[in-house]
């Protein structure tokens, strides 16, 4: 699992608290929601995926109560 670092990434962190991630082809929802919630201490309300040129990535959006900014910026990320 690896965070995506786009210019559409950020935007989606600052307006609707969403982290992206690039995966294996192979994950299900079920196990990305667990291993973020265990990462990164927080809630995850809902996962998008999305498979394009054989690649996974999946937008994981956060709880009001856990701002993905905090989680980003742990990251490195901003």
């Amino acid at each position: 699992m690896k965070p995506l670092m786009t210019e559409k990434a950020v935007m989606m962190i600052e307006a609707n608290n969403t982290l992206s991630f690039q995966l294996g082809k192979n994950s299900k929802k079920d196990e990305i929601k667990k291993k973020v919630e265990e990462l990164f201490d927080v809630k995850v309300d809902k996962i998008r995926t999305l498979v394009r040129n054989n690649k996974k990535y999946a937008y994981v959006k956060l709880n009001k109560k856990f701002p993905a900014i905090d989680v980003a910026t742990k990251l490195g990320l901003i």
